[in-house]
């Protein structure tokens, strides 16, 4: 991923590689996990939202078929 210098995105996501996970239920496998970047839909039939979890970005995409 590459990033503009005035991209909003937290700067953890912007520096730390991340590994990325399809789940079924993006809410169930957020919940009670510290949210870095809200659900959201970035192109039509995916929806997707990131966590940190020791340090680094994990991103969750829910990907409607």
């Amino acid at each position: 991923m590459r990033f503009d210098d005035d991209c909003p995105l937290p700067e953890l996501v912007k520096t730390v590689s991340h590994v990325a996970f399809e789940v079924d239920d993006l809410e169930a496998a957020i919940r009670g996990k510290n949210v870095i970047i809200s659900p959201n839909k970035p192109s039509e039939g995916v929806r997707v939202a990131f966590i940190e979890a020791a340090g680094a970005p994990i991103e969750f995409l829910q990907i409607t078929k």
